[in-house]
């Protein structure tokens, strides 16, 4: 029985557990998202989300701290530069863990964790799809009278190369007549 067992040790002693808790959150921060099951991206997120409140202050202090933690100079200075002041006005939830099914090896259970801030699908795509779609005519119609103007034009540039090409063709037939068939080089 589990009573009152708050913490998953997630089948490893401390040290073990310090470690790879503190691997996981240095490649989050530097890769933005990582897959991993999803009893170890709930303890990444327990142990990534009061750092990432700690990165908004950004003092010598503060950048210890997180280093104690995360124990990689180039994710402390990542967290700092490129993910604090994004995430500056969200008050918490800075990750979002996205469930995948199922691993093919155990059947573990499989996820996604990433920064909300750095998820192009969800805060760019909406914004960028917009746009695209007022651009575009609103009727069939006068997509059909643009589109009428460019295929007349490619078929007298068409016209004109096979005015030219139609010497060429009759030259190298010709000289294909008087060359004699062999099946040097090919495959039987």
């Amino acid at each position: 029985m589990r009573h009152n067992k708050n913490f998953n040790h997630l089948g490893r002693q401390a040290g073990h557990r310090k470690a790879m808790l503190s691997n996981m959150a240095s490649s989050l921060v530097l890769h933005k998202r990582i897959q991993t099951t999803v009893a170890k991206a709930k303890a990444v997120q327990k142990f990534i989300e009061p750092l990432v409140t700690k990165s908004k202050e950004d003092t010598t202090h503060s950048r210890r701290v997180v280093f104690s933690y995360l124990k990689q100079k180039e994710a402390v200075t990542e967290l700092f530069r490129t993910i604090a002041p994004k995430i500056a006005e969200r008050p918490g939830g800075y990750t979002r863990i996205l469930k995948t099914g199922f691993r093919l090896g155990d059947g573990a259970d499989m996820c996604i964790i990433e920064f909300v801030d750095f998820n192009e699908t969800y805060t760019f795509g909406r914004e960028a799809a917009a746009p695209a779609a007022e651009a575009k005519p609103k009727t069939r119609r006068s997509r059909k009278k643009s589109t009428d103007a460019t295929e007349d034009a490619t078929v007298v540039s068409e016209k004109k190369a096979a005015k030219n090409a139609a010497p060429k063709a009759a030259a190298k037939a010709s000289a294909a007549k008087g060359a004699k068939k062999t099946n040097v080089g090919k495959k039987m």
